[in-house]
């Protein structure tokens, strides 16, 4: 994910004020009831956090979310379309992945409208819409697809933004036998963005809970007026039912994602695209039985909430030093203090949190590593001999029990990240009371996200990777 470090909202609230007082070198401006925050950041950092930014109330969640089981009405369609009296919930399709598109970012292929055009999209636990660049896709409204009278605008924790108009249209991922096919399905066509919304992708694919798939109606069909991002966030709200849920509400394939990935930056001076290093793989439906790819039984970790995916974490632990206490309370309007999210490449931990570990260093590893975090210099990597600096595990509240998640050096310190032969740290200071666990956590697991799971709750299951 590229150089993206500022938090844009579209409103100021209450964990904003919270946020200024705990991160240094921000600086903010404000024009009525919008916010900016500027955090200061070098062009060369490749750290990105794509989870979703919404409004902070006590009923309310604050950031992105996956596709939820809750029956939110999809206001495109007046009724559920019907399908065959076919058997598909078994249905899954595996799609090759990479990271170089977005520099650490995910991004996979989906084949869009009636023409099936290819669209390399972000993917995205950490927010629920599915959004495509409108410089690179037209809709065919001749040819089937179909406009509506909403709009969306959504703003994530990076600081980009997009608004654009919903249409219904054919989605399918995977190919030949084994591909998925959504016929309908909710799609926004941006009109605006920013500049460091999509980077080389041509999307973003939101696998995260209802809630956050957010909608506003307008005066009149949105593929022929372009409203303006205030003009949506002034519509009536509506939520619509994001792309897994509607795979799962069809029959179509069960609303579960899977992914298997090496990196949280790109590996550089490896052949870039070509590195095995830099690929993976994502499965929609299903991952259990792609045993090719893990090998053990799977750790089961409790999801709380119905909006992300959200867990509880209870401690922290160094290599072999005692123990860090989580607080277990997250920040006003979050469910939990701690998020698992695919689209996040960094362990974005709060300062007091990411205090408490590096005193569990060595003196000389904490002084390297905390300058590195706050500098975003790269380190020579011959000057760290990763093998002697400790694991980090994360200890959450799981199905049977509390679950460890390793996240070892290799996986925190990004080697060949940037330049050849220098790496950088994948750990960013966040929010206070709040842990985003993101691809450096997934990095060392075959991870499912398993929304049907826990009377539709939903689990998160780690396995090792082969």
């Amino acid at each position: 994910m590229k150089s993206r470090k500022a938090l844009c909202l579209a409103r100021l609230f209450a964990i904003i004020r919270l946020l200024v007082k705990e991160l240094p070198n921000v600086s903010v401006s404000i024009e009525g009831t919008s916010c900016r925050l500027a955090v200061d950041a070098l062009n060369k950092e490749p750290r990105k956090q794509k989870i979703k930014i919404m409004s902070t109330s006590p009923k309310k969640r604050i950031s992105s979310v996956r596709p939820s089981r809750n029956k939110s009405k999809n206001t495109t369609q007046s009724k559920k379309p019907t399908t065959p009296n076919i058997k598909l919930a078994s249905s899954t399709a595996r799609i090759a992945i990479t990271n170089v598109y977005m520099e650490g970012d995910y991004t996979g292929v989906i084949l869009v409208g009636p023409q099936k055009q290819p669209m390399n999209v972000i993917l995205d636990t950490g927010s629920s819409a599915l959004a495509l660049d409108g410089s690179k896709y037209k809709p065919n409204f001749a040819g089937g697809d179909k406009s509506t009278n909403l709009a969306q605008t959504d703003s994530y924790g990076d600081g980009s933004t997009w608004t654009g108009a919903v249409i219904n249209t054919n989605l399918t991922i995977g190919s030949g036998a084994t591909s998925i096919a959504l016929p309908g399905g909710n799609a926004a066509i941006t009109y605006y963005t920013s500049g460091n919304m999509f980077g080389q992708s041509d999307g973003i694919l939101g696998l995260a809970y209802a809630p956050l798939d957010d909608a506003f109606q307008m005066p009149g069909d949105t593929s022929k007026n372009q409203y303006s991002t205030e003009q949506v966030r002034a519509g009536q709200k509506q939520d619509l039912v994001p792309y897994l849920t509607q795979l799962e509400q069809l029959g179509v394939a069960s609303s579960i994602i899977s992914f298997y990935t090496h990196r949280s930056f790109v590996r550089v001076g490896q052949g870039n695209a070509n590195d095995p290093l830099n690929n993976g793989w994502m499965i929609v439906g299903g991952g259990e039985e792609a045993t090719d790819l893990y090998t053990g039984n799977f750790q089961l970790v409790t999801v709380v909430s119905d909006t992300w995916w959200c867990t509880v974490l209870k401690q922290v632990i160094v290599g072999n030093t005692s123990p860090i206490a989580a607080r277990l309370q997250g920040p006003q309007g979050m469910p939990s203090n701690s998020i698992v999210d695919s689209g996040t490449n960094s362990l974005n931990l709060g300062p007091q949190l990411l205090k408490a570990i590096l005193s569990k260093f060595t003196p000389s590893q904490a002084k390297i590593l905390n300058t590195a975090i706050t500098t975003n210099q790269p380190v020579p990597n011959s000057q760290l001999n990763l093998s002697q600096w400790p694991t980090i595990s994360f200890v959450l509240e799981g199905d049977n029990g509390d679950v460890k998640l390793d996240v070892p050096a290799s996986n925190y310190w990004q080697v060949d990240a940037g330049k050849a032969g220098y790496a950088l740290p994948a750990i960013t200071v966040g929010q206070a009371g709040l842990a985003i666990l993101g691809l450096p956590v997934l990095n060392g697991y075959f991870t499912i996200f398993d929304g049907e799971a826990d009377n539709g709750k939903g689990v998160i299951k780690f396995a090792t990777p082969k």
